[in-house]
């Protein structure tokens, strides 16, 4: 899975709160749908995005089955944003030298 797809597969408002819900603990699905106005299908296809993308990972328990983050999924996230992690601490100060001088 390449970054365009992960991030993809971030980009839906849904996919991103059912992310966001697991980092509290492993889910099944239908707790995951508490709070959303979805369908069983729309909930299952949500978490196939999500875990084609390796950013979920499900464990099988006779006829549950439980959904939590992958911790690769999320490894793989923070490798391409600390490739930018240089370049934002001298942009934002330059964004703050430009603020100053627009104020006096």
């Amino acid at each position: 899975m390449n970054e365009s797809e992960l991030f993809k597969a971030l980009a839906d408002p849904t996919r991103r709160a059912v992310f966001e819900r697991l980092a509290d603990g492993e889910m099944n699905a239908t707790d995951l749908r508490q709070g959303f106005d979805l369908s069983q299908p729309a909930m299952s296809q949500h978490l196939a995005v999500l875990r084609t993308a390796g950013l979920i990972a499900e464990q099988k328990y006779g006829r549950n089955v439980l959904y939590r983050i992958n911790p690769d999924g999320v490894a793989r996230i923070h490798q391409w944003l600390s490739r930018y992690n240089a370049f934002w601490p001298s942009r934002v100060d330059d964004l703050k030298q430009l603020l100053k001088e627009m104020d006096q």
